[in-house]
């Protein structure tokens, strides 16, 4: 009887060079959370759970799966993490106008911090998708033994 297919990596360039876009984004995303509180610009609550959830636990277990048979599964949610993330992202750093817009934002000390960070997530993200696009052509299907 035949295992089901697995996936993996002919080598670790893919889940490497994935990892390090990941850690990346992730501390980009500290600096901008740190910007945030120090402006005192609050999110709505689904809000924070799509930034928790997309941008912070999604890309994470995708750069964890990276290192296992499961690859495949990870460049494609590291891919739609990203991409979910720049949408939203832009949507409210770039065109929607309030607090959270790039070029209405409250007085205070971080408020560099919090545009460099604007600019650096979309990114990191759209780096994090060529690189998760690249890895889907690099992972190739194979038979574990029976």
């Amino acid at each position: 009887m035949n295992k089901p297919a697995s996936y993996e990596v002919k080598d670790h360039r893919v889940a490497w060079i994935a990892t390090l876009v990941v850690v990346v984004h992730a501390f980009i995303n500290v600096g901008h959370a740190v910007a945030h509180q120090n402006l005192g610009i609050e999110m709505a609550e689904w809000q924070n759970a799509f930034i928790l959830i997309v941008l912070g636990f999604t890309p994470t277990l995708a750069a964890v799966l990276l290192w296992t048979a499961y690859a495949r599964l990870a460049v494609q949610l590291l891919a739609a993490s990203m991409v979910g993330a720049f949408v939203f992202g832009t949507y409210y750093h770039f065109i929607a106008i309030s607090a959270d817009h790039v070029a209405h934002l409250p007085d205070g000390d971080l408020q560099g911090l919090f545009r460099s960070t604007a600019v650096s997530l979309p990114i990191s993200q759209l780096l994090g998708v060529v690189v998760a696009l690249w890895g889907f052509k690099r992972i190739r299907k194979t038979r574990l033994a029976a």
